[in-house]
């Protein structure tokens, strides 16, 4: 028997493309807020680590030629004192994946240590064992010139 088309089965047509529509469009955002984490985050933070690991050691690198060309006090007969100091200027990535980090020295049971961090990516690297003979020092940021100084009469605090 042959069936004409209702009005009702226009309604039910439309009513049942708009309800698949809907949940193929909810699943589709779930997803893709679950997936941007996955995806994008995770890599994200596994190259920071690895670009501070990378900039930890060029700054460590940097100070240990520091003290190995750094001068020492020379004391003479009438008590006088010849003191040098040595000032370097480097330049380490203004940024890691379009995000901002900073850079500290922090004394360590092992030593003084270069720890590279934003916020919860956290990176240490040891001082090649100059930090117990030697003093080391301070914090810096990626951007602009970053600055080594070394004064053998030490630095006033």
């Amino acid at each position: 028997m042959l069936r004409h088309n209702e009005p009702e089965d226009a309604v039910s047509n439309m009513l049942e493309y708009i309800f698949i529509s809907g949940v193929l469009m909810l699943l589709m955002i779930i997803t893709t807020l679950t997936l941007t984490s996955v995806i994008i985050e995770r890599p994200v933070d596994q190259l920071s680590e690895y670009a501070f690991i990378d900039i930890g050691n060029g700054i460590s690198t940097r100070i240990v030629d520091l003290y190995v060309i750094a001068p020492y006090d020379t004391f003479y007969n009438d008590d006088t004192t010849l003191s040098g100091n040595v000032t370097t200027k480097f330049d380490i990535p203004d940024d890691v994946v379009g995000r901002e980090y900073f850079v500290t020295v922090q004394s360590g049971p092992t030593g003084d240590q270069i720890v590279v961090y934003r916020g919860d990516i956290q990176r240490k690297v040891s001082l090649a064992g100059i930090g117990t003979t030697l003093g080391v020092a301070g914090s810096t940021s990626g951007h602009g010139l970053n600055i080594i100084e070394y004064e053998s009469a030490g630095f006033e605090v």
